[in-house]
């Protein structure tokens, strides 16, 4: 038998920025895998969505409401869990401005949320996992096509993102012999909430899908599938590495 099949029965996931977007979507894909996940949100009504949702599919989820920039309470909350098999390290967001223009406030905040805290998450459950050697580990941090190439307005997000892309290789080689797998998914523009705020503007979404070979934006079921793969040991072979899903953007 050649084929591996994305199983994730008995293990554990735990997802940040859960509640929205591609978050939500690995909650329930992971879910429907046969994971126990733990989906981590700052907004609880978002989490009973996605519990409703979760129970729809017939899945297993525990609710942790908690800011990720908030170290203590994160610490704390995540030091309540026993195992984590599987990490998602999703919550982030953008905040498009010219270089010129970018305002301290918001190269704080998306530092401050893209890669102090993504790090912070990414520690915490690493040293969960390590207590728990004979689980194989596997930690998929959220990326982004603008990881590895560059796109004018969004500097702080490239610069956050390519920060994420180079822990990603430095946790991937250094945790291989501990049973930890580590990679990140890479995106284009994907059709959430967020993605479609931003393509009102007819002009950048333009721009946007005219720099897509495919012609189209991702939906969150493709990201969500791709972290399920990486989750299971279908993918017990790759570590320190990026998957890109951006239609061919960065291959030009």
């Amino acid at each position: 038998m050649y084929l591996k099949k994305i199983n994730l029965k008995n293990k554990v996931a735990l997802v940040t920025g859960a509640g929205k977007g591609i978050g939500r979507a690995c909650s329930i894909a992971l879910a429907e895998a046969g994971a126990t996940v733990i989906a981590l949100s700052r907004t609880s009504s978002d989490l009973n969505k996605l519990e409703k949702d979760i129970k729809k599919v017939k899945g297993k989820i525990i609710k942790v409401s908690c800011d990720v920039m908030n170290y203590e309470e994160l610490k704390q909350k995540l030091d309540k869990i026993k195992i984590i098999d599987v990490l998602v390290n999703n919550a982030g967001t953008n905040i498009p401005e010219p270089f010129e223009k970018i305002k301290q406030k918001s190269m704080n905040y998306l530092v401050d949320l893209n890669l102090k805290a993504a790090f912070n998450v990414a520690q915490l459950v690493v040293k969960k996992m390590l207590k728990n050697k004979k689980r194989p580990g596997s930690i998929i941090n959220m990326s982004s096509q603008l990881g590895h190439v560059g796109m004018g307005g969004r500097n702080v997000y490239n610069m956050t993102k390519f920060g994420i892309e180079g822990l990603t290789k430095g946790m991937g080689v250094e945790l291989a012999k501990k049973n930890i797998r580590v990679n990140t998914v890479a995106p284009t523009f994907v059709e959430t909430p967020m993605v479609k705020n931003f393509f009102k503007n007819k002009k950048f979404k333009k721009l946007a899908l005219g720099n897509i070979p495919m012609g189209k934006a991702a939906t969150e079921s493709d990201v969500a599938t791709t972290v399920c793969f990486l989750a299971s040991p279908a993918s017990s072979m790759i570590t320190g590495t990026s998957i890109i899903i951006d239609g061919g953007w960065t291959a030009q």
